[in-house]
């Protein structure tokens, strides 16, 4: 009897986990992972380093490409990727993806899209602005003519760096409230799924025509967001529904979703060499918004090669997924953002089992050497 092939993982990490640090490329390599999904372009945040000779606390204060931008390509532009400060200087990515590539890991870029707080607060029209009139800086909408530009632009150089694989598109659709924004005071009142949603339909001039053109008045729209949302405010009860009005909303956010991500699949298709992978971190439900963007399953998987999805979230696209393409389960390994590492055999068996074909674990840069240990101990019982 053969024993079964470990299944492919790949670990995400940013450049600053390893340039710097001539021992991460071992470190990783001996975890039992054949990939690395390393961030090209990123939003702000803060972040541990626990093992860096030099640093322990990173802090990227605004969204930015962790490489040198193509000055050719964005010449003359209202709107283009801001390079990265002293959290990664200069070729950062090339001088990690060099190092983990010497070792024998593929290395596939991470390439974060329509999440970037930077761009709305120097170029406001560029922002998801809610019923109630409140802007989202973080969130530009993917309606707007430039933005969408911006981004398939943004996805086809960040993506196709030299020594990449491949790559791994996250937030590749609408974004909206749903996002942890610098100390936040927002859970005073709960929400659910449909409550988020009403919070994040966007009502800038692009997306209030776009309902305009679809039958709906985007004023009507507007007032029977926030009656809907008043149960909520008032703790009275749960969000309530817009009738007539919901077909012509989500009609309106489901095709704007899916011709960026075909614009951006396809520009990077046409910048990357034969055999280059396009996955997309994606949510089954259509009107999803967030870092997985909602997709049709069926629709993306005849797109790109496969989606990067989590637990609970992977039967849709196992439904509708094409031989030889990817279905890679997203599993959290670091125990302090409520990963559980040491479960991470049985949580990758059940992954499995819903269809998975790969493993992705969040994230190997910011585990302890602890969390680190059980992910090797995890993956050497898988295989």
């Amino acid at each position: 009897m053969t024993t079964p092939a470990r299944p492919r993982a790949g670990a995400f990490l940013y450049p600053w986990d390893v340039d710097g640090d001539p021992a991460a490329p071992a470190l990783l390599a001996g975890l039992g992972v054949h990939q690395v999904t390393l961030a090209a372009a990123y939003h702000s945040t803060r972040a541990l380093a626990p093992r860096h000779p030099a640093r322990r606390v990173v802090t990227a204060e605004h969204a930015a490409v962790l490489y040198p931008p193509d000055p050719a390509r964005w010449a003359g532009r209202r709107l283009a990727p801001y390079p990265a400060g002293d959290w990664a200087p200069g070729d950062a990515w090339a001088r990690a993806a060099e190092a983990l590539g010497s070792t024998g890991l593929a290395v596939h870029s991470w390439v974060v899209l329509a999440h970037n707080s930077r761009l709305g607060a120097e170029h406001p029209d560029t922002s998801v602005v809610n019923a109630h009139g409140d802007r989202y800086p973080w969130a530009p909408c993917v309606a707007h003519p430039e933005v969408r530009a911006l981004l398939v632009d943004l996805a086809a150089e960040a993506a196709v760096r030299p020594g990449a694989a491949g790559t791994e598109l996250e937030s590749c659709g609408w974004y909206g409230y749903a996002h942890l924004h610098a100390h936040d005071k927002t859970g005073g009142v709960p929400l659910d799924d449909r409550a988020r949603l009403l919070l994040s339909l966007c009502f800038c001039p692009h997306c209030r025509q776009g309902y305009a053109d679809g039958g709906a008045d985007p004023d009507a729209l507007a007032a029977a967001v926030r009656a809907a949302l008043a149960p909520v405010w008032a703790g009275t009860g749960p969000a309530g529904e817009l009738g007539d009005l919901a077909a012509p909303v989500l009609d309106w956010r489901a095709r704007t979703a899916r011709a960026l991500q075909e614009a951006a699949v396809a520009a990077v298709r046409a910048a990357a060499p034969p055999g280059f992978r396009v996955l997309l971190h994606a949510d089954p439900d259509p009107y999803a918004c967030g870092a997985d963007a909602g997709t049709d399953p069926a629709h993306i998987l005849g797109l790109a090669d496969g989606v990067v999805a989590r637990p609970g979230r992977l039967g849709p696209f196992a439904a509708h997924l094409p031989a030889g393409s990817t279905l890679a389960a997203n599993l959290s390994v670091v125990s302090g953002m409520g990963g559980a590492p040491a479960r991470l055999a049985e949580d990758a068996g059940r992954a499995l089992a819903d269809g998975a074909t790969e493993l992705r674990l969040y994230h190997a840069g910011l585990a302890s050497d602890a969390d680190l240990s059980a992910v090797r101990t995890a993956l050497a019982r898988l295989g």
